[in-house]
């Protein structure tokens, strides 16, 4: 373009040449030897004109035919170079699609045509090649030769790694991975890598000061550098809160400035704060935590804030987090754990069962079986709601790669990633019933809670000689007879005892033709009214 652009000007400023000499005729003399040459001055330039192209063309032609042999070897030196080169892209594409053969065909037309000095990729060919086949040593022979070309370096690198990951040579492949690392930062696989093994190996601070390093080289974002910084200063704070309190503090607080929710941060922070007795700037970091992010361990960590408090101080301090997220099921599950140990029963029920309305997983129905535990004791019905906890989703936790954790842990020691423990269910509700009556529902469950067992004391026990149920003694009428006979008066009502020659066997469980059910005729009793809670 530019090119056409200069001749484009040339042609311009000739043809105006013209045209100016041509509007201002003039003669031109010239005496040589003698003689007089006369012309005109328009003639004189075209002739100028004329022998200055010649005079080019005559140049041209001689320095085409000097330099003939050294075009002629260059256009095939260039023809072979292309030949070469299709037989590389075609030898790649093969290796890609996990042709042996033809990669190997390839590589050799390669070579033939192009020197491996000149060409590196030659080497990535043969080892990928060398890879499909499992020649292993043969690839990490040319993964070596390329790591010695500085063009190659990097590339040699990486595969030396995944070499030594395939092998399980974990030393071999950090120190690849760091020496990748320190030549070239701005490699997302060798940051990483290497960022991982500093983790594993407790270097908190030669990680942070390499992720540092990677934030610089924009090879991660800001909100991803941000968040693996707050989980190392976290894992660092942790490491620190039994020698330093106060570093551990320090890095807690800083990690919480990265990522306002860190829940793992928000805890070590308090307890730091705990030992130097800063209770009320532990409780304001936990509630500012709670607010956006409820968890239980959080609500665990603010009702216990002090060793000294009674149950009702505890229960006091669960409601004021139920205040700042009210209708949340971490914090109803919270007021009603703290109202149970308080004694406060039917808070602590009616807590419970709503958390388990919002939402119904096993948690909830373990607490409702605590709470029965603690104020009836009557085993059927906390069987009940054991039963209903069988069959509800399992409750949050620390996973990370399918390994459930009782605590937050900076890597998963499945496969030392970063980061890697989220706070969710261990795994899903399975689609569909498994059996009839599986699917938890609350209200069904309220409605199928049996009733309250009571036992009869010994004054209330009848000294009527007749005989009653055998049972009448230890257990509550469950069901009703279907028919019953009026009685003239209380007394022919209540329940008769057993005769002390006859040897009673419970009715639960017995067959209707059991022979110990046969031998006690039981006579009609009254309809008894089931008392629930």
């Amino acid at each position: 373009m530019i090119r056409l652009l200069i001749f484009a000007i040339l042609v311009l400023a000739l043809g105006y040449g013209f045209s100016w000499l041509a509007d201002r005729p003039g003669d031109l003399s010239l005496v040589w030897e003698g003689q007089l040459y006369q012309t005109k001055l328009i003639v004189a330039a075209a002739i100028l004109i004329a022998i200055v192209a010649a005079a080019m063309i005559v140049w041209w032609f001689v320095r085409l035919i000097w330099t003939s042999p050294y075009s002629v070897t260059r256009y095939f030196r260039a023809r072979k170079r292309d030949r070469g080169y299709q037989a590389l892209s075609t030898g790649l594409i093969a290796a890609g699609a996990g042709n042996s053969l033809l990669a190997r065909k390839m590589a050799a037309r390669t070579r033939g045509l192009i020197r491996a000095d000149q060409e590196p990729l030659i080497n990535l060919l043969e080892a990928q090649a060398a890879l499909i086949e499992g020649k292993h040593d043969e690839a990490r022979q040319k993964f070596e030769q390329m790591a010695n070309d500085p063009e190659t370096r990097e590339l040699g690198l990486r595969g030396l790694y995944l070499e030594a990951k395939r092998l399980g040579a974990h030393e071999a492949a950090r120190q690849y991975a760091e020496k990748a690392a320190d030549q070239a930062p701005y490699l997302p696989w060798a940051a990483q890598a290497t960022l991982e093994y500093r983790s594993q190996a407790g270097r908190w601070d030669d990680a942070i000061k390499l992720l540092d390093q990677q934030k610089v080289a924009h090879v991660v974002d800001k909100a991803t550098a941000n968040r693996q910084r707050a989980v190392l200063l976290t894992a660092r704070a942790d490491e620190k809160l039994e020698s330093d309190p106060t570093g551990a503090r320090d890095d807690a607080l800083a990690a919480l400035k990265l990522v306002d929710d860190f829940v793992p941060a928000a805890l070590i922070a308090a307890k730091a704060l705990f030992r130097e007795d800063k209770v009320r700037k532990a409780a304001s970091t936990l509630e500012q935590v709670w607010k956006a992010q409820p968890h239980p361990e959080i609500g665990r960590a603010y009702v216990r804030a002090r060793s000294g408090d009674s149950v009702l101080d505890r229960l006091k301090r669960a409601e004021r987090l139920e205040a700042i997220r009210p209708n949340n099921v971490e914090a109803l599950l919270l007021t009603a754990k703290a109202a149970m140990d308080a004694g406060d029963f039917g808070k602590a029920r009616a807590k419970a069962e709503a958390a388990a309305r919002i939402d119904a997983r096993e948690g909830a129905f373990l607490l409702l079986a605590d709470i029965e535990e603690a104020e009836t004791g009557d085993q059927g019905r906390v069987r009940h709601w054991m039963a209903q906890a069988l069959r509800a989703p399992r409750d949050p936790a620390w996973v990370a790669d399918g390994f459930v954790s009782e605590k937050w842990l900076p890597l998963s020691p499945i496969t030392g990633r970063l980061d890697a423990f989220e706070w969710k269910a261990p795994f899903g509700q399975i689609d569909g019933p498994v059996e009839e009556g599986s699917t938890v529902l609350v209200d069904a469950a309220l409605k199928s809670l049996p009733p309250v067992r009571e036992t009869a004391t010994a004054a209330e026990k009848p000294s009527s000689p007749k005989v009653a149920s055998p049972v009448a003694d230890t257990y509550v009428m469950e069901l009703e007879p279907a028919v019953a006979k009026p009685t003239s008066s209380a007394s022919e009502a209540a329940p008769k005892p057993v005769p002390q020659d006859a040897e009673p066997r419970p009715f639960f469980g017995g067959a209707p033709d059991d022979p110990g059910v046969k031998d006690h005729k039981l006579e009609p009793e009254p309809k008894t009214r089931l008392k629930l809670f």
